[in-house]
């Protein structure tokens, strides 16, 4: 099983939030929205910020696909 991070992205954009305005306003690091660019696994509490920052589940914003 792998990680889609598709969902995160589409919603992004259906709100009109810039990945980089997303970036900064939640201080991820590089090296973390670099692994959610490439669908690597991220922490589970960086995940729930996500989800508090954008008022939604964490379905919302990723799923588990097979490969």
């Amino acid at each position: 099983m792998k990680i889609s991070y598709k969902k995160l992205w589409v919603m992004l954009a259906e709100r009109e939030i810039s990945k980089a305005s997303f970036r900064k306003d939640l201080g991820l690091s590089a090296g973390t929205y670099t692994k959610l660019n490439r669908g690597d696994e991220v922490s589970l509490s960086i995940l729930l910020r996500i989800c508090d920052w954008l008022d939604c589940d964490i379905g919302d914003i990723c799923e588990a696909v097979r490969k």
